[in-house]
C-alpha cells in the first residue's frame, strides 16, 4: 500500500514514555501537531536485527530532536514487553533505556492501517513513514525482515523536505544538506546540470 501523499492514519494505543512509565490512550495526532514525525515499525522485541535499529535510531535520537523531528517506535508487543525489553542490559539483548516513546499495537491495527503487516506472519515488516506537520505521508519504505534500515537516510530525507518547505526548490539524487538544489523550472534543471554533475557521484 502506497500512502504517500495522504493523510496518515490517527491511532490512539498504548505506550511506554521514555521515563519508562505506560500509559493506555496514546494520542498520536496529539502529540505530534504541528511537528514533522517519523513513525518506524519493527517486527518483534526480543528479537536480532530489531535491537540494533532501535539502539541506533536512539543514537540519533538528538538528530532528530534538533530538527523538532518526533520519533514514535511501534511493534505488535504489548506495552508491558515494551517495557520488559527496556529493562533488558543491552549486552543481553536488550535496548536499554531509550529516549523516544515505544508504542503497543498488540492488536494489530496500527500495522494494518498503513498496509505494513506481513502476509504470512502477521507482524509489522521494517517501515519507516516520514509525516509531515499536516499528518500527511512525505516519505515511506518497507523493508523485509532480514535486514536493517539506515538512519542517515532518514535523517537525508527530512532535511529534503525541511530544504524544499523553505526554498522551493527540488532536491536532485545523491542530495545532502549543503549541497546545491533546484530552481524548479526550465532554466534551473539546466543550471543546476550545467554546473553540479560532480555532486551526482
Amino acid at each position: 500500500m502506497i500512502l504517500v501523499t495522504r493523510k496518515a492514519p490517527q491511532f490512539i494505543a498504548p505506550a511506554v514514555l521514555p521515563n519508562g512509565d505506560i500509559i493506555e490512550n496514546f494520542n498520536f495526532y496529539k502529540y505530534t501537531e504541528n511537528a514533522i514525525t517519523v513513525i518506524f515499525f519493527w517486527p518483534l522485541d526480543f528479537t536480532y536485527v530489531c535491537p540494533s535499529e532501535i539502539i541506533t535510531f536512539n543514537k540519533y535520537y538528538n538528530e532528530f530532536d534538533k530538527r523538532n523531528v518526533k520519533l514514535l517506535g511501534i511493534s505488535c508487543d504489548s506495552q508491558y514487553t515494551h517495557k520488559a525489553w527496556r529493562n533488558t542490559d543491552i549486552d543481553q539483548g536488550g535496548i536499554g533505556h531509550i529516549k523516544f516513546i515505544m508504542i503497543s499495537d498488540i492488536k494489530k491495527n496500527i500495522q494494518q492501517q498503513y498496509g505494513i503487516e506481513h502476509p504470512n506472519l502477521g507482524i509489522a515488516l521494517r517501515a519507516t513513514f516520514i509525516i509531515d506537520e499536516k499528518h500527511i505521508i512525505k516519505h515511506q519504505t518497507v523493508n523485509d525482515l532480514f535486514f536493517g534500515r539506515n538512519i542517515h537516510e532518514t535523517l537525508r530525507i527530512i532535511d529534503a523536505i525541511k530544504h524544499y518547505k523553505k526554498y522551493g526548490q527540488v532536491c536532485p539524487a545523491q542530495w545532502t544538506s549543503g549541497k546545491h538544489s533546484i530552481i524548479p523550472t526550465e532554466a534551473g534543471i539546466k543550471d543546476y546540470l550545467s554546473n553540479n554533475l560532480k555532486e551526482l557521484n
